[in-house]
């Protein structure tokens, strides 16, 4: 797991920059929500981004840094990237979402669209960095990314009084950064929650991981959790991590997660993305069950277009 000092040293680092997001308790469904939407960008990716690029050698960042991202992580490096005064080249799917690769514009990045899935931007982002000598930001398979993301654990244990009393956590789950972050800071309590990790079925590369060891055979198709989408880079330091730390990878419909955002939407007047509404749609599933528990809000960069589709007039 991620030490405890490399998590209060990323508190330390990006509390400058990134808030400490809020809670929202809902005693009606037993729901603790983290809200990463409200994040600086809008989404938790910029705690591992910020704590990665600032813990860098100043020689590091002047060679030029490079990432692929479906956009909340190039938007996090981007804005890390400007207040160091390093420049950034993004690659992004040319399927990514518009609202997040102009934002990522907006921050300055060079953001370079791949004609293929999120996969392929990865591999374009990693070789290119290695032929020119730039300094390459994973998303996930990086320590400091992950005690990055890891921050949103001890925000947790500070907000959250009764911890003991919760079952379990709800985290959205791609690459794995997230989870193990998290998953780490809870590592030292005595009474932990239980580790969910939620995924939609349209990509589950760390489902096939975690209960087969291998993601060969896996096929992918479209989905609006897009931040989730794509293989996990073989060998990534997430995959025993994510195997160590979590108790369950749950598999989520397009559905359920369309139905997640309307919900959020409609009850706590929050707009949240695919990404986020994943782990909302796994905790409403376990609704029935009355443990307490803690939903982790990854982010709320939808595209404007596809949240009228699912929340506009008469949509229930």
């Amino acid at each position: 797991m991620i030490p405890q000092e490399w998590l209060q040293a990323a508190m330390a680092r990006i509390r400058p920059t990134a808030i400490v997001t809020p809670i929202t308790e809902d005693p009606q469904r037993g729901f603790f929500l983290k809200w990463e939407n409200r994040q600086v960008t809008g989404s938790f990716k910029l705690r591992g981004a910020l704590n990665k690029v600032v813990s860098l050698e100043d020689w590091e960042r002047k060679r030029g840094l490079v990432t692929c991202s479906a956009g909340n992580h190039g938007q996090g490096v981007a804005l890390a990237a400007r207040q160091t005064g390093s420049e950034v080249i993004v690659f992004a799917s040319d399927h990514a979402i518009s609202a997040k690769v102009e934002a990522m514009r907006n921050l300055g990045a060079d953001v370079r669209l791949v004609n293929g899935g999120y996969a392929l931007a990865e591999k374009t982002a990693r070789d290119y960095a290695a032929q020119h000598s730039m300094t390459f930001i994973s998303p996930y398979n990086d320590g400091q990314v992950i005690a990055g993301q890891g921050t949103i654990g001890l925000e947790l244990i500070d907000q959250i009084h009764n911890l003991a009393t919760v079952e379990s956590i709800y985290i959205p789950v791609g690459g794995g950064g997230l989870l193990s972050g998290i998953a780490s800071a809870f590592a030292g309590l005595e009474n932990r929650p239980r580790v969910v990790g939620v995924q939609s079925e349209a990509s589950l590369y760390m489902h096939a991981l975690f209960y087969s060891g291998t993601q060969d055979g896996v096929s992918e198709t479209p989905s609006i959790a897009d931040g989730l989408a794509g293989a996990v880079e073989e060998g990534s330091i997430t995959i025993p991590l994510v195997q160590e730390l979590a108790d369950e990878i749950m598999p989520i419909s397009e559905e359920e997660i369309e139905r997640a955002i309307r919900f959020c939407w409609n009850t706590y007047h929050e707009i949240i993305e695919g990404s986020a509404a994943a782990a909302l749609a796994g905790a409403l599933r376990a609704e029935h069950r009355t443990e307490s528990k803690i939903v982790v809000i990854s982010g709320g960069n939808i595209q404007p277009e596809e949240f009228n589709r699912i929340c506009g007039p008469g949509k229930e």
